[in-house]
């Protein structure tokens, strides 16, 4: 993994800094969110992947012991308690497997919420 929060320009770069088991577990998620919002557009932000559509709708990190999911949302509490890291942090497990249908749900959720927003 690379030092330089600033040094990756795509997420590609980003996702292929990572040791195997933690890029396939990124990759899976990457496709989740790409999958349930394919209009959205990627991006590199706060040194880590992001994906915005009329606003933001989250962003994934990769660290040694999990993968941190920023989907900027409350309506999920409840599914998410047993992920929860802090607030508006989730914790992804790297010895469990992402919860694939979850992440989709909260996705197309915040698709729909951006699009009600005034531009």
């Amino acid at each position: 993994m690379k030092s330089s929060k600033s040094a990756y320009t795509n997420v590609d770069d980003y996702i292929a800094s990572f040791p195997p088991d933690i890029r396939s577990r990124l990759e899976t998620l990457r496709k989740a969110i790409k999958k349930a919002a394919p209009k959205a557009q990627e991006i590199i932000s706060y040194g880590m992947a992001g994906y915005k559509q009329n606003g933001p709708i989250a962003y994934f990190a990769g660290y040694k012991s999990h993968i941190g999911y920023y989907p900027r949302m409350k309506e999920f509490k409840k599914e998410l308690g047993k992920f929860e890291g802090g607030k508006g942090t989730v914790k992804f497990s790297l010895d469990e497997p992402i919860p694939v249908k979850l992440v989709t749900e909260m996705v197309k959720f915040q698709v729909f919420k951006n699009s009600k927003k005034k531009l």
